[in-house]
């Protein structure tokens, strides 16, 4: 039997850090990240940012001792509801450990947190061509926003 665990990121564990970067490289290069991987500076940049941002944290979850995927999350409020959320910014698996219902498990144990802290919602994005992540959100019960609700960005280059 596969032994599954969950961690916190502990910014001042090595091998935390090692997995934080390898696994958002690994998403980055991935067809559904289309992006390049960070380069040391960067690396360093995404380290501290996330250690010293108020309202994130990033959650690992482990196969058999090894760290296999995680969940970069920020915690936001809902003006509306006048309670806090949960964003799920990144979530990705290291494409040995696909297939094995590690991204299942990494939400719902997230939909634990969010419940345990009562969070009046969760919230994240998810791309028009990722049939298999949104099949799991549906199987999860998240779903389009009624209204519909759309993602807009502008990039602010400097």
């Amino acid at each position: 039997m596969k032994k599954i665990e969950f961690e916190y990121c502990d910014y001042e564990n090595p091998t935390h850090l090692d997995a934080l970067v390898g696994l958002l490289n690994h998403y980055m290069k991935d067809p559904m990240g289309e992006s390049e991987p960070l380069d040391k500076i960067k690396q360093l940049r995404l380290i501290d940012g996330l250690a010293n941002h108020p309202s994130s944290f990033v959650l690992f979850i482990l196969y058999n001792q090894e760290l296999a995927g995680l969940a970069t999350c920020f915690i936001n409020f809902s003006t509306f509801k006048v309670k806090p959320y949960l964003n799920l910014h990144d979530i990705v698996i290291y494409n040995q450990y696909r297939g094995k219902g590690l991204g299942r498990m990494l939400l719902e144990e997230l939909i634990q947190i969010s419940e345990s802290r009562d969070y009046c919602k969760m919230s994240l994005e998810v791309r028009e061509d990722n049939k298999v992540a949104q099949n799991l959100y549906r199987s999860l019960n998240f779903k389009e926003c009624t209204p519909n609700m759309f993602f807009w960005t502008k990039t602010i280059d400097k």
